[in-house]
Parts: C-alpha cells; structure tokens; sequence
C-alpha cells in the first residue's frame, strides 16, 4: 500500500488524502451565479471522500469567460462562493478555485465581448475573430487575476489553480501555432512563457502564503505546431525556480485544436452535434470528426510523458488523466507524483474515494465513453448513472477499462 489515504500537504494545506477532483466544468451556473445546483456537486465529491475538489471554471475578466455561463468573480459573487466552500469544509475536505482567462477559447458571441489571443485568427467558437492582445490588455488582466485572487481567498478557498492549459488565454501564449508575435511576449520560448510566469508571480504576491497555489500546465498541445513536451519541461523548470507555486498538475490537449487528446476513449461527435448552438451544427456536421478525434483510451495515459517532468523536477506534481481504478492511482503515488487527480471517475461516482478506502470497489464504473463532455450545456453528468430524456442508449461493455 502506498500513502493515498494518508494526510499530506499541499503548500501550507493538509489534505485528508492524496486524491483530487480534477476541474471539470460543472455547467451548473446558466446565468453566472452560484447555485444550489452547484453547491451541490462540489458537497457531493467531498462527502463521497476526496482530499479537494476543484471549482471550474472561474473567469478573471468578462471577456476571458468560457461563455456567459461561466462564473465571472466580483464582490457580489462571493457570498455564493463562500456558501459553496462553507457546503465543502462541512464534509471534512478541501476546497481549490481554478482561475483563468479563456482567451481564444471564449464565445465571444455569448460573452458579447471580442476574444483575445496572442494575435488575430477566426475564432469558429463564436465565429468571431480574436483580438490581438495589447501591453495593456496584458497588464489588466494580470491585475485582474490577482483581484480575483484576494476575492477567491475571501470567499473561503484553500488552494487557487491557475490554468495554464488547453490553450487558454496564458496556454496559447506558450503555442508557437497560435502566438506568432514579434514582441517581448512571442518568439522564443522565453518570451512565450513571459505572461504565464507573471501572472503566477503576481497571483502570489497577491494572496501571500496562507493558501496554495498550483497550475495546470499543458505536457504538449497534442498537433502540429503546438507546445511539445521538451519546451513545456523548461517552462516547469522556470516556474519552480520563480518559486511562487505549491504544486503542477500536469495535462494536454487543446480545446481549440484537439480536445480529445485530453479525453481519450470514444469520440462523441453525435452527441455534440445534438447539443451545440444551432449555428455551429452545420459547419460541427462537416468537421467534427475531424475536430474530435478517436485515441484509445488506457488507464494513467499521461503517466511517461508526466514521469518526465517528475525526473526533471522537485516540485510537488499532480497526476492526471486515466485514473479510475485504485491501483492506478496507487501506481501513480508509488512513481512518485504527490498526488492524484481524477475527473469523469468522480462524475460517475462521487463516493469512489470512500468506496476505495473501505475495501467497498477496488474500480470505478466508467466505461470512457465520453458522453458526459456535451453534457456541459445543461449540467455536467454521466449519462450512465443519470440518464435524461433524449439521452440515446449507452451500451456497456462486459468489462470495463
């Protein structure tokens, strides 16, 4: 046995145990505001075990919003947040808040407010170009992640989770595919990281050390042209010599360009179809398999990529992607990673970490199939525990991954 079940420390938090509910976003806000709903979610993952869940996706500045359902954090949101944390800490875990700016991967169509990126490109999210970011636009929202820092720690979180991944406004800075700037910010890997490294730098000095602080980084972007493992090493090396994180939690994919790199397992193209805005349906028609591609799914996926950075760094790191079963999270504790992070396990089954430790299931039920990702437009759920009306039938295999 290895220490998963064991108390450890995360910056100046003790965690109950090494296990993390991965930030997923909840699609459970319509309107931008916490709700019962919500609330719920979180208190659920907590009273079924988990060390921390994770609150996503909280947005630093309105038009860095994933769309207009995406928390935006102002004064007036925090007596919704506090009452969510006040419903986490009740069932005995910790509770994170993962900030960001979606940058390109914003509806500006929804947010009703133009997309920025490192430079300008046709955004077929809301099919809207992107804006290119300016030195002011970049100081702003560096102020801005530090505001909704302070306003964070005030609302009762325990760890703050900056995203710097699946090509969110700080992630496709890093992309030499999508930053092509010629300016302190663009060119070299240096000038690549250059935000990233100051906005972490400034969210620290902001709230101090009495919460932790993380970042989800991207391993490598997953296509042709994107950030690849060797540059994202030096970046983590970077990051840890600043000195202003706790922990990294390691990831990949693009949301804009290869989201299934991230998922692994089947490819839910119809289901997507079914659920976008009407005026993406037809151009999704043509393109979505293209855009949603199929990788076989295997449990710990990114576990030798993510053994890379565990060679080359002392940070404490996080463990993601392909973490259902209890070995496998026993494995990823044993080669060295402080803990582990799981998200579609816990949506299927949000009392798995109690389940594991009590002898109970050594496994999770979910079968990979995927079908929890469109879900996010009306409230992230698996479709196999909670099917709806309209669901189309899921079939289960006779043993699962």
């Amino acid at each position: 046995m290895t220490s998963l079940f064991e108390p450890a420390m995360l910056g100046p938090l003790t965690l109950r145990n090494r296990v993390i509910k991965a930030a997923t976003f909840e699609g459970r806000s319509p309107d931008g505001v916490v709700t019962d709903d919500l609330v719920d979610f979180h208190r659920r993952v907590a009273a079924g075990g988990a060390g921390m869940t994770t609150v996503a996706y909280l947005s630093v500045a309105p038009e860095g919003r994933t769309d207009s359902g995406c928390i935006l954090v102002l004064p007036d949101t925090i007596p919704g947040l506090r009452r969510l944390t006040d419903a986490v800490h009740a069932e005995g875990a910790a509770v994170a808040a993962q900030i960001g700016h979606a940058g390109p991967v914003a509806n500006a169509a929804s947010n009703k407010a133009q997309s920025i990126a490192p430079g300008r490109f046709f955004n077929p999210l809301g099919l809207r170009r992107t804006r290119a970011a300016t030195e002011y636009d970049i100081a702003r929202i560096t102020d801005d992640y530090q505001r909704t820092a302070r306003l964070c720690v005030e609302a009762g979180f325990d760890s703050l989770e900056l995203h710097v991944g699946h090509n969110y406004l700080l992630s496709s800075f890093l992309s030499p595919k999508f930053n092509s700037r010629t300016d302190k910010w663009g060119g070299s890997l240096e000038n690549r990281a250059r935000f990233a490294r100051q906005v972490v730098r400034a969210v620290r000095e902001a709230v101090g050390t009495d919460v932790a602080v993380t970042a989800k980084l991207n391993m490598e972007d997953g296509y042709r042209g994107g950030l690849c493992i060797e540059d994202s090493i030096q970046v983590a090396e970077w990051l840890e010599a600043d000195g202003a994180l706790d922990a990294l939690e390691l990831t990949a994919g693009s949301s804009l360009a290869n989201p299934m790199f991230l998922f692994k397992g089947d490819a839910p193209v119809r289901e997507f179809g079914e659920v976008l805005p009407w005026f993406l349906r037809p151009g999704f028609r043509l393109v979505g398999k293209g855009f949603l591609r199929t990788y076989p799914y295997e449990e710990a996926y990114f576990l030798e990529d993510a053994l890379r950075f565990r060679k080359a760094l002392r940070l404490p790191l996080v463990l993601l992607g392909g973490i259902s079963r209890l070995d496998t999270a026993e494995r990823g504790i044993a080669s060295g990673f402080e803990f582990v992070a799981m998200g579609r396990a816990l949506l299927h089954d949000p009392g798995l970490v109690d389940a594991w430790r009590t002898g109970a299931s050594d496994a999770s039920g979910c079968i990979h199939c995927n079908r929890c990702m469109p879900t996010i437009y009306t409230g992230t759920r698996c479709p196999l525990v909670d099917p709806r009306p309209g669901d189309r039938p899921i079939e289960t295999p006779t043993l699962s991954a």
